[in-house]
């Protein structure tokens, strides 16, 4: 029977690419699905065009990656062609939507880790990388800011936002661990100069969160335990949905283009 699937041969950068790649693709599909049901007209655009810049950054690090691969891949192919155990995104990206508060929550946690990292891989040994993370960190110091001014209107509001929110930050908190994982084979590029570890993003997350709880009035779990999983290909339930609605049409039709 004839598949659509690839399965990559993965070396330590290109897990690394693949890994800050799919982060990127399903948070901005995420993001996406608000288009049309966001709270007010400005902020339903403002989710868009956020999703839009990570469907960006997505789109350059699949093509350096499909480059790494050397098989003639394009970037389509790395986004619509793998299974689902083929993709390496956090399990923080693939939670659902919920309400806005959630989203609001799930965006602060990513984005607080993603911008001081992209600001870092600006000094990265590899110039490719180094580019992509110096658009990267502009787009992400917006995406940070903007979602933290919601967080903190949503927490300090009403009884209800505080409460609604307070329960969305219980929920995602124990996921966002995973963003400071790394394995022995980022270590290999950390020493040499092309990675950032991303351990050594955790104090700048730390405070950039805590401060942002302070201000909103929220309260951090103390979770004792985080869930991970996603760098290796476990995933939630939620991602095979994802890649369904994603996928739908590079499976039904391959090679078709437009």
């Amino acid at each position: 029977m004839t598949t659509t699937s690839i399965t990559l041969a993965e070396t330590p950068l290109l897990a690394l690419v693949l890994r800050r790649a799919d982060d990127a693709l399903i948070l901005g599909h995420r993001l996406s699905e608000w288009c049309g049901h966001g709270p007010m007209l400005e902020e339903d655009i403002a989710l868009a065009n956020i999703a839009l810049d990570c469907v960006g950054q997505a789109r350059s690090l699949y093509d350096y990656a499909a480059t790494l691969d050397g098989r003639g891949l394009t970037e389509d192919d790395l986004a619509y062609r793998r299974d689902v155990g083929q993709y390496r995104n956090c399990l923080l990206v693939e939670q659902p939507n919920g309400d806005f508060a959630a989203t609001i929550v799930r965006q602060v946690l990513a984005s607080a880790f993603l911008d001081p990292y992209w600001r870092a891989m600006t000094a990265s040994a590899d110039p490719t990388l180094a580019a992509i993370a110096a658009k990267a960190e502009k787009e992400t110091a917006y995406h940070l800011r903007h979602s933290a001014e919601w967080l903190i209107r949503l927490g300090d509001g009403t009884p209800e936002s505080h409460e609604r929110t307070q329960a969305a930050l219980d929920d995602l908190w124990p996921y966002s661990g995973e963003l400071m994982e790394s394995d022995d084979a980022e270590a290999e590029l950390v020493r040499a100069g092309i990675a950032v570890d991303p351990a050594a993003i955790r104090p700048a997350f730390d405070a950039t969160v805590a401060m942002v709880l302070r201000e909103a009035t929220l309260t951090a779990p103390a979770a004792p335990w985080r869930q991970g999983g996603g760098r290796v290909g476990r995933h939630s339930e939620h991602l095979g949905f994802i890649l369904a609605d994603l996928q739908y049409l590079q499976r039904a039709h391959p090679g078709a283009t437009w």
